[in-house]
């Protein structure tokens, strides 16, 4: 009886600390912003990836990031976002922007990072960004006159600017409601980036049925 007794002593003991360190690494996966930015969604739990089609670990999220979007919550509000750590960033920005705004972004979003990553093409400039669209079938003429907008450079200016409140480091990252960065670095892998993002929708989803 007392073997027993100890036995389940020491599962209950085990699944404790097991459980406190677990508290520990989750609040060590995420940074928080600060001060809290504001969303695009009004009543819904934004989140948002912050992303380069000229890096090699979006590019390898994207697997990941993709199975995470078939069975998120309708009350998700899913965006990405260009990082802009430097001016050879921006001709992807732009094109990004350029192909949300065409409604062509399926057309061109996973073909431009396999064409980058796996085919090791240096598709990096104005010119070399246009022939690769064209080439999908997309319209060159209104592809270059939406890239060359003012339109685009606002969006440019903004994702800038959103980059630097968000305290963005490096990509891929996801934002949560404007509250909490997290990263693969702070997570330790892209599976623990989803549970972390996971973790704190739910945190946002309860504090918005408290209000």
């Amino acid at each position: 009886m007392h073997r027993i007794s100890a036995f389940l002593i020491s599962l209950i003991l085990l699944s404790t600390i097991n459980g406190l360190a677990f508290a520990d690494s989750f609040e060590q996966s995420y940074k928080l912003i600060r001060p809290v930015q504001p969303t695009q969604s009004e009543h819904k739990i934004e989140v948002v990836e912050v992303f380069w089609y000229g890096c090699l670990h979006c590019y390898n999220f994207e697997p990941y990031l993709n199975r995470w979007l078939e069975t998120k919550s309708e009350d998700i509000d899913f965006r990405r976002m260009p990082g802009i750590f430097n001016k050879s960033w921006i001709p992807h920005a732009k094109t990004y922007f350029t192909a949300k705004k065409m409604g062509v972004l399926e057309q061109i979003h996973e073909p431009l990072f396999h064409a980058l990553h796996t085919q090791k093409r240096r598709i990096n400039n104005d010119d070399a960004l246009y022939d690769f669209v064209t080439k999908l079938g997309v319209d060159g003429g209104e592809f270059s006159k939406i890239y060359s907008s003012n339109a685009t450079e606002t969006n440019i200016k903004e994702a800038l600017v959103m980059g630097q409140r968000y305290r963005v480091t490096g990509v891929p990252s996801v934002v949560v409601n404007g509250k909490y960065l997290i990263s693969a670095s702070l997570a330790g892998s892209f599976e623990n980036m989803l549970k972390v993002v996971d973790k704190l929708v739910d945190r946002e989803r309860k504090a918005l049925k408290e209000k």
